[in-house]
């Protein structure tokens, strides 16, 4: 495993920006068509209720995720976000870091279950949550959307 720090940075940096679109293209790739950006409003990875993460080694840009609130505030659920790493560094811990750093910031901020969305072209992220204490579900709770052909997950702080 490579050094790597993680650290929130804001979402309207360039390395949060170009994480954010890097993991678009992917998806835009494997599946074709728009994606997932008209799911997506970057604001929501905003504080005080959202945040983005960014993995550097040397200063480069290895991956990221973020985390936006869904459903009612008063019910403590947030939805991870585009996690992504450079396809290179892949295999290395970089996912199940950011993974991990994700659930120590949303327990700082008051949220009690994560949720996240995977689909059959990404085998590798179905493996990393699979293996990582993540809990597949049918359903995402009433008031989050969730793509129809999606695997649904979900993890209790």
């Amino acid at each position: 495993m490579i050094p790597i720090t993680v650290i929130p940075e804001s979402i309207d940096t360039s390395g949060a920006l170009a994480l954010v679109h890097a993991a678009s293209d992917e998806l835009q790739q494997r599946y074709g068509g728009e994606g997932d950006n008209k799911h997506l409003v970057v604001d929501e990875l905003r504080p005080p209720r959202g945040f983005f993460l960014v993995a550097r080694h040397d200063h480069d840009l290895v991956g990221g995720v973020g985390l936006r609130s869904i459903c009612e505030p008063g019910r403590h659920f947030a939805e991870v976000k585009r996690l992504w790493v450079r396809p290179d560094l892949r295999r290395e811990g970089i996912g199940l870091a950011l993974m991990n750093e994700i659930e120590t910031h949303a327990k700082e901020l008051g949220y009690v279950t994560l949720f996240l969305e995977t689909g059959p072209a990404q085998p590798e992220a179905l493996t990393l949550y699979q293996s990582n204490g993540w809990t597949e579900i049918d359903k995402y709770p009433d008031g989050a959307f969730s793509h129809p052909q999606a695997r649904r997950f979900s993890k209790d702080l």
